[in-house]
């Protein structure tokens, strides 16, 4: 195998949107959220109550994600179970700045903390 199929990350995928995909569809909300380095899924962090990104890796076998919280750029292996370096993705790197994390902020419960995994 070579490039993406190796390595799980795609340099020239944009992200999905600037917000969980399957949350937003459902009127959901997250904690943090998750890039998918192979096709730009985005997707809730686990401490979200629905786990987006973590089942997006399950169902297609695409391996690696990187933060999309602005100031982080790292990448978490889901082969490996650890945080690797990787290649700067197509643009944003981030989701807006002026949304708040969790988010989206009309949407998250006065109780996040104790909903939160």
């Amino acid at each position: 195998m070579t490039g993406v199929e190796s390595t799980g990350i795609d340099v020239t995928v944009p992200p999905s949107g600037t917000g969980c995909l399957e949350c937003d569809a459902a009127g959901g909300w997250w904690v943090h959220l998750r890039r998918c380095a192979q096709c730009g899924h985005i997707g809730c962090c686990d401490s979200s109550p629905a786990k987006h990104a973590t089942a997006h890796a399950a169902a297609t076998g695409h391996p690696i994600i990187q933060s999309f919280e602005p100031g982080e750029d790292w990448f978490w292996d889901y082969r490996t179970s650890a945080m690797i370096t990787g290649p700067a993705l197509a643009p944003p790197a981030h989701r807006p700045v002026e949304e708040t994390a969790p988010g989206p902020r009309d949407r998250v419960p006065a109780n996040w903390r104790d909903l939160a995994g």
